[in-house]
């Protein structure tokens, strides 16, 4: 205490009087905590409604509300095989749906799983961290754009995240009191996290290890130490479960190709899975775990300065001190264990790794390690700490154009849809509606009015399906339409369901990436466009059957 008078006593008065206000105001803050951590969490609670309003859903949304849109239960189970995930969040929505099916209200599960995860994250950063440090941390789960969007789109990272936070901080509470019922508790929602993504595997190594290294340092008592190995005996076995009756058999759905190192990890995300030959194995950790940041912040300078802060950050925890029970090699293992385990199974080509939503588990412990060394630069003044996260968390959001890497989020808009779903319901019946995979999940959820619907498989390569008194015809095998892809199913398609010579049909295209008007300019009659994402055009089927060429130009 001497200490710290005789150093006011050195700064200049205008230097002494702004320490002086920011402990002032840290003082006032800590009081009034709280407070402010409820309205910071009501704030982005209001921005995730806000969020989720007014769009309509994307392709995946409703292909994950079509498997939950069954008439029972085992039905639900078979659709959600289809699935690259397991069926936790399609259960809830199976349950959900009772309450309606406006977006928002089909959105709600992620929103609320999406701000339950920003207090658990919370808590497990203060029981871990510095004050500061967890203030920062709080801001960014709750205001980055990332963090947003993932809690606000019927997916099941809003539910990864939770569950994963909330068993750290259970997992902490029970190593640090030695309680059994918190290393049970911490069990239980990392057996939730397994149900919800299959990233969890990678969690639940990361924090199986880091528990060990723990528990070996700090006896815990025979009953925590029973209960951990409980839980991930059996998380262990759901790991075993789902890989034999889900993993395994999704080859199927994906043309007998492995679903992590076939589609995944050649068309998709093939950037993402470590290549031998192709690239420097140094070069891929560095450009991946960069690539992670730049996912958080959605802006490419600012991730990759948060990617050189995490690796600060982590330098000042080794070279911390005892921390409550925890020794800093620990800790600073604990941020790093995560991306180790990630990056080992990219580099094995068993799961991506780099800056997309499938490592999106890797968001708390990213952020946590950005946090430290901005709260040491601000002398660990938790109101100026959080001020400048709060700023960043703005600056990142308002940085972003347009939606990354799709479309704009005016091109989403409900209105949209309507105004086609208005437009279809104008269309004669007898002409049918063609479209791709993508299109026809939308058709089936807007045109059927979210109600479920049995599409016929009668033909190979195609479905076809009734609703709102239109026939839609939708290729089983191109999930996006291009000219050419087109042009190779529309006389096949055409063939098989018996259409007349020179007959009129429907296009129909939405969602990412379509562009069909543009590149039909010669065939595709009275255009229709709603947003850049929706379009429907006319197209006079071939007088020769078996003619799938295009038009010469």
């Amino acid at each position: 205490m001497p200490e710290l008078q005789e150093k006011r006593r050195q700064l200049s008065p205008s230097r002494a009087r702004r320490v002086q206000a920011l402990a002032s105001i840290d003082s006032s803050f800590q009081e009034r905590r709280t407070f402010w951590i409820c309205l910071l969490l009501a704030i982005g609670f209001m921005v995730r409604i806000w969020h989720a309003s007014g769009t309509f859903l994307n392709s995946d949304e409703v292909m994950h509300f079509a498997a939950a849109n069954q008439t029972s239960w085992l039905q639900t189970y078979k659709a959600s095989l289809s699935l690259s995930h397991p069926p936790l969040l399609i259960f809830i929505l199976h349950i959900w749906r009772a309450l309606g099916t406006s977006e928002v209200v089909l959105r709600m599960p992620s929103i609320l799983a999406g701000v339950a995860f920003c207090w658990f994250t919370f808590l497990w950063a203060r029981m871990l961290f510095s004050k500061a440090a967890a203030w920062a941390v709080y801001a960014f789960v709750l205001f980055l754009p990332t963090s947003i969007e993932l809690s606000t789109e019927i997916r099941q990272y809003a539910l990864l995240l939770v569950f994963v936070m909330a068993s750290a901080y259970c997992l902490e509470g029970a190593l640090e009191k030695n309680c059994t019922a918190s290393m049970l508790l911490s069990g239980v929602f990392l057996w939730l996290a397994i149900g919800s993504h299959f990233s969890a595997f990678l969690f639940a190594a990361a924090m199986g290890i880091y528990a060990l290294w723990r528990m070996l340092a700090h006896r815990p008592t025979t009953n925590v130490l029973v209960a951990w190995i409980a839980t991930q005996t059996v998380a262990a076995a759901l790991c075993v479960f789902f890989y034999l009756t889900q993993i395994r058999g999704l080859s199927h759905y994906f043309g007998g190709q492995d679903p992590t190192q076939g589609w995944m990890g050649n068309a998709y995300l093939g950037h993402s899975y470590f290549i031998p030959g192709k690239v420097n194995p140094i070069f891929f950790i560095i450009g991946r775990s960069v690539g992670v940041f730049q996912f958080a912040f959605r802006n490419l300078l600012i991730g990759d300065i948060a990617f050189i802060f995490f690796i600060l950050g982590v330098f000042l925890i080794f070279r911390g001190k005892l921390l409550a029970n925890i020794h800093s090699r620990q800790l600073g293992t604990l941020l790093l264990l995560p991306f180790g385990v990630n990056c080992v199974a990219a580099m094995f080509r068993a799961y991506p790794y780099g800056g997309t939503r499938h490592s999106a588990f890797l968001l708390p412990f990213a952020l946590t390690g950005v946090s430290i060394p901005l709260a040491k630069a601000l002398k660990e003044h938790v109101s100026s700490t959080l001020a400048i996260a709060l700023l960043i968390s703005l600056i990142c959001r308002l940085s972003i154009a347009q939606k990354p890497p799709y479309f704009a989020s005016a091109d989403e808009r409900s209105s949209n849809m309507q105004a086609a779903m208005n437009f279809i319901h104008q269309l004669p019946s007898t002409e049918p509606i063609f479209a791709d995979f993508q299109t026809s999940l939308m058709l089936g959820h807007y045109l059927c009015e979210q109600r479920p619907y049995s599409p016929d498989h009668s033909y190979a390569g195609f479905i076809s399906y009734e609703c709102g008194g239109h026939r839609v015809i939708a290729s089983n095998t191109k999930y996006i339409f291009t000219a050419a892809s087109f042009y190779d199913q529309v006389q096949p398609m055409a063939n098989e369901y018996h259409l007349q010579p020179a007959s009129a049909i429907w296009i129909a295209q939405m969602g990412w990436n379509g562009h069909l008007a543009a590149e039909l300019a010669n065939s595709a009659m009275d255009p229709h466009f709603f947003g850049s994402e929706i379009q429907l055009f006319r197209f006079i089927v071939s007088q020769k059957s078996g003619d799938a060429s295009p038009p010469s130009e």
